[in-house]
């Protein structure tokens, strides 16, 4: 019996647990971006690990809150750590889709015309309050976010990887604003909700701030990831496992928005894609090369919450398409 318990022993020795994938690199450099964001931002802990879930995803971010809940800050802060080329738009009622493609410019050295690119020709770009202007500049963003390409006077160009869109938006202060299209709002991978920070953060924030005096927050914020890198962890996260049997928990969360009585309009397969897509995201920022259900409920919310439209009775009632989702999400079986 010893001998056979040595045996074994032995032969569990031998075996080997380690990931296929090498998520060190990324975990270390992902660690390194939250504390250089720490250093300025209190709490947030959830929406900064959905900022960077969306930048390994390849997928876009609007972040709704009131005014003065670190929505820019935060967006310029990432910027900050990663090594790209950032701009920012602010949008207003006045701005033309011109001012953020670009135009054509005549050249009379030349005598032709000659594209002068907009600020949308960035990696990183932040938009603030997207809701400010009208329909047709929203929609000059349509063919960027999808496709990663902008077509001008007949010409196409790729933009180059990665390319991210930030935007932000206030959702109590509706003069003046034009309500995104649902087919804007589907390009956003995640719709993250930013809360009032609570009494022990709020402390926190007045300290921070009276500590840092007129200083300049950015200043003292280092870059952590270089374009390439982000361009490798990227393919890295596509490369993570998921099982059959987790994609098709997926296919049901999804296939229960449309047939709840509380939604109006439910989730495209487009949703179901970018709660793949997040999964993956989760679990590497986790350090695991496969995918579970915790990781597919983490990315339901942010994914599916502006993607779905709740019943006008419902929505009467103060029940919101968060709640509708979770109590979805509570409600389809868990794979075994």
């Amino acid at each position: 019996m010893e001998n056979n318990f040595e045996i074994n022993n032995q032969e569990n020795e031998n075996l080997n647990f380690e990931s296929r994938l090498n998520l060190q690199p990324l975990q270390d450099n992902v660690q390194k971006v939250k504390a250089e964001i720490a250093k300025v931002i209190v709490g947030q802990n959830k929406m900064i690990d959905q900022l960077l879930v969306a930048v390994l995803s390849n997928g876009h971010v609007l972040l709704e809150g009131v005014p003065g809940v670190a929505k820019t800050i935060s967006a310029k802060l990432l910027a900050k750590t990663l090594s790209l080329d950032f701009s920012r738009i602010q949008f207003t009622p006045d701005l033309m889709p011109s001012d953020i493609i670009g135009t054509s410019v005549f050249d009379l050295s030349k005598s032709t015309f000659e594209f002068k690119k907009g600020p949308i020709f960035s990696n990183f770009v932040l938009i603030d309050e997207i809701n400010r202007a009208p329909a047709k500049t929203q929609a000059a963003l349509f063919e960027v976010m999808e496709e990663r390409q902008i077509t001008a006077d007949g010409t196409t160009y790729i933009l180059e990887r990665p390319f991210l869109v930030i935007a932000t938006q206030n959702p109590i202060e509706q003069e003046g604003t034009y309500r995104l299209p649902e087919a804007q709002l589907d390009r956003f991978l995640f719709k993250i909700n930013i809360d009032y920070p609570n009494l022990a953060e709020e402390i926190h924030i007045i300290q921070k701030e009276n500590e840092l005096q007129s200083r300049d927050k950015m200043s003292a914020i280092a870059t952590i990831i270089s374009q390439s890198h982000i361009i490798e962890f990227q393919e890295l996260v596509k490369q993570i496992l998921i099982e059959q049997n987790l994609i098709e928990y997926i296919a049901k969360i999804v296939l229960n928005t449309r047939e709840n009585a509380f939604l109006y309009l439910g989730a495209s397969p487009r949703a179901s894609i970018a709660i793949l897509n997040a999964a993956k995201g989760f679990a590497a920022l986790r350090g695991r090369d496969f995918v579970t259900p915790d990781d597919i409920k983490d990315a339901a919310i942010p994914v599916l919450q502006h993607r779905v439209v709740v019943t006008p009775e419902r929505e009467m009632e103060g029940i919101t398409s968060n709640e509708i989702i979770k109590q979805i999400v509570d409600s389809v079986e868990i794979p075994r």
